[in-house]
């Protein structure tokens, strides 16, 4: 089956107006990006669920996909007409079909986390297989090591764990911060999410990398304290969860926290300051992660 592509640029919120009704038009996918992606003008956004960088570009290139033989030049006319928006420049293209998974799966390969660490989807082989080999596939879950945060945090458990740690890994996701913990040796390896989809995948991912780490959610989460609790989440869930994180730290224990922007970590240490100094010990596009130890 082959599909037609529209294709124009709108602004501010009209871009939005356009997708939703597009979506209602029968596009079978609407995507909004930024024009200027890969210039010097790109404007990349940041934020979390509530932000007002949540908001779009000021210019945005709309992409709307329809099923062959769709009449586009009518599609447009009647959303323009009926939402009282002006008719933009636009072009229309043909789009061939083509095997998804397979055009999916090219574009994730290796990733080198630091020398002789990778993260490896499962088609895809080990550049060095006498590495530290994470094996992953990108999923409904967040975590596959290519997004900053992420990376942040494996590369703090790389050079931080000696190995025999207990490790608590909240906000678990794909699992990929527990099981990198338990490959670096962690003798006790916890993993904890909201949503039953990262457990499942969770628990998926670390039988395919055959280690031994415990998955479950908040509210069946047995009671005890870590050596290392490492939750890479966001700035706001973060500081509601400072009481209950904190108290999941060991005396001497060490915590790491990342999904943070820089212009958000102040708020989010002070948060745990009756527990934690925390610092930001590093950083990686515009996030960065707040590590500390224990002393309270």
């Amino acid at each position: 089956m082959s599909y037609l592509a529209l294709r124009f640029d709108a602004a501010g919120a009209a871009a939005l107006q356009w997708s939703d009704a597009l979506l209602a038009a029968g596009a079978l996918s609407v995507d909004l990006a930024d024009p200027f992606a890969g210039t010097a003008d790109e404007s990349p956004l940041f934020g979390e669920p509530g932000m007002a960088s949540e908001a779009a570009w000021t210019l945005s290139r709309v992409s709307a996909l329809f099923a062959a033989g769709s009449d586009l030049e009518a599609i447009v006319a009647r959303v323009a007409r009926d939402h009282d928006l002006a008719v933009p420049p636009y072009e229309t293209l043909p789009v061939a079909e083509e095997d998804w998974v397979r055009s999916t799966q090219a574009q994730f390969g290796a990733i080198a986390i630091a020398p002789g660490f990778f993260v490896v989807p499962s088609w895809t082989e080990p550049p060095d297989p006498t590495a530290l080999n994470l094996r992953l596939d990108p999923g409904l879950a967040f975590g596959t090591g290519s997004h900053p945060t992420t990376r942040l945090c494996l590369e703090w458990l790389r050079e931080g764990l000696r190995g025999g740690e207990s490790v608590l890994d909240y906000g678990c996701g794909s699992g990929i911060l527990a099981i990198a913990a338990a490959k670096l040796g962690a003798s006790r390896v916890v993993g904890v999410d909201l949503d039953a989809q990262a457990i499942a995948a969770s628990r998926a991912n670390a039988a395919r990398n055959g280690v031994v780490a415990t998955f479950s959610e908040p509210d069946t989460f047995a009671r005890g304290s870590f050596d290392v609790v490492v939750a890479n989440i966001l700035a706001n869930p973060l500081r509601l969860l400072a009481p209950a994180l904190a108290a999941r730290v060991a005396p001497a224990g060490r915590i790491a926290l990342s999904g943070i922007l820089e212009g958000q970590a102040p708020e989010v240490a002070a948060a745990y300051a009756p527990w934690f100094t925390l610092v930001a010990s590093r950083a990686s596009e515009g996030w960065v992660l707040l590590t500390a130890t224990r002393t309270a």
